[in-house]
């Protein structure tokens, strides 16, 4: 799996002292980002950029605290013609705890054409470097 570094901000916490849903869905979109970036091997234009996220369904498992040691990973489930499934898990270094997981599908998409499109060999090649057999690498404590 993919791993992204996450810093958890004081803006990032709710009333309760847990890091909010809404911003656990942009530690998913950082770490979706530093995916891209790594598996394409490139820089990504992002006004360009074709992958377009069309789905994502959250768990909730245990809350996030602010001293937490969070990484997000980043794994693909499987590739279609024109899309892709992705698993993402944020995890707790320290711990091995999952806290939250992250199931993902992302579109080959014609902004032009406002349509979707075959995903090209060579990013299909590439999304296959990081294939992952089954949904989760870890194992809760």
């Amino acid at each position: 799996m993919h791993s992204c570094p996450i810093q958890i901000r004081m803006s990032d916490l709710d009333p309760y002292n847990h890091v909010n849903n809404g911003s656990q869905c942009n530690y998913f979109d950082m770490g979706r980002s530093r995916f891209f970036e790594d598996a394409f091997q490139e820089k990504i234009d992002w006004l360009t950029f074709k992958y377009v996220l069309v789905h994502v369904d959250m768990d909730f498992r245990l809350p996030i605290h602010f001293h937490d040691e969070l990484v997000c990973e980043s794994a693909i489930l499987e590739v279609g013609n024109s899309s892709f499934k992705m698993v993402q898990q944020l995890v707790d270094q320290r711990t091995g705890e999952i806290k939250t997981l992250c199931y993902a599908v992302v579109v080959y998409f014609d902004r032009d054409a406002n349509k979707s499109e075959r995903i090209p060999d060579r990013d299909r090649k590439m999304l296959g470097k990081w294939k992952t057999e089954n949904g989760e690498r870890r194992t809760e404590s």
